[in-house]
């Protein structure tokens, strides 16, 4: 069953204070991606492969194109709607220190969004925080640690953790084990094979390296300057 999908999405931009330079960072993208699957998404660097993930999440505002998303049109979601469309789509980028409150311990940033979205009982939460980071496979001795602490990889599980919480069923990957070393990165990669072999999660798996996407997905779409030039 197709999960999410963006016809004929576009994003421009216009520079230059006189004669104005269209750019086109999205120029008629069509993708899907069935439950349950991962869609890489491959190109260099600048091709538009985030751009077309910031509007999938709803980032950013498409110049025009449909994001449906469970065969609901998400495009033009407003207010409480797209609050909730939060938590049923994530993202996990390149550096998970960006991602995480260097003033707050994990076991802290890993709760914070349930208590926002109010997910969790109070009594309920440190059982819930623990099943979160076995999930990860984190010992719970990180959890009252902050960021600085811990390793890149520890905190990339930390991320993932995070946004487990939520109970996803979408999540972007982007660039996410690009700095990471090759055991540690391995380890990642395969934690996200095992979430989504248990949990049924859709991947974006954006990377512009190829072996490692193709050991990822299912399926490779690959861009070139805001188009899609080629499927594998």
């Amino acid at each position: 069953m197709t999960l999410l999908s963006i016809k004929n999405l576009k994003k421009y931009y216009f520079c230059g204070l006189f004669n104005k330079k269209e750019i086109r960072a999205v120029d008629g993208v069509d993708l899907e991606i069935k439950s349950g699957r991962t869609l890489g998404l491959v190109g260099n660097s600048g091709c538009g492969k985030t751009t077309v993930a910031k509007i999938i999440l709803r980032l950013i505002e498409p110049t025009d194109g449909r994001i449906i998303f469970k065969e609901k049109d998400i495009t033009k979601l407003r207010g409480r709607e797209l609050k909730n469309l939060g938590q049923e789509m994530q993202i996990i980028f390149q550096n998970p220190e960006t991602s995480l409150n260097p003033r707050m311990k994990i076991y802290d940033a890993i709760l914070e969004p349930l208590r926002i979205h109010k997910l969790c009982s109070t009594d309920k939460e440190y059982e819930k925080i623990l099943k979160l980071i076995e999930i990860v496979n984190l010992n719970q001795e990180l959890l009252f640690r902050y960021p600085h602490e811990l390793s890149g990889g520890q905190l990339q599980r930390v991320v993932i953790a995070r946004i487990l919480s939520l109970n996803p069923k979408f999540i972007v990957a982007d660039e996410v084990t690009s700095m990471l070393d090759p055991l540690v990165q391995a380890q990642i990669l395969n934690l996200m094979k095992d979430l989504q072999e248990k949990l049924g999660i859709s991947y974006l798996f954006i990377s512009h390296d190829m072996d490692v996407v193709e050991w990822m997905s299912d399926e490779i779409a690959v861009m070139d300057e805001g188009k899609i030039v080629d499927w594998k």
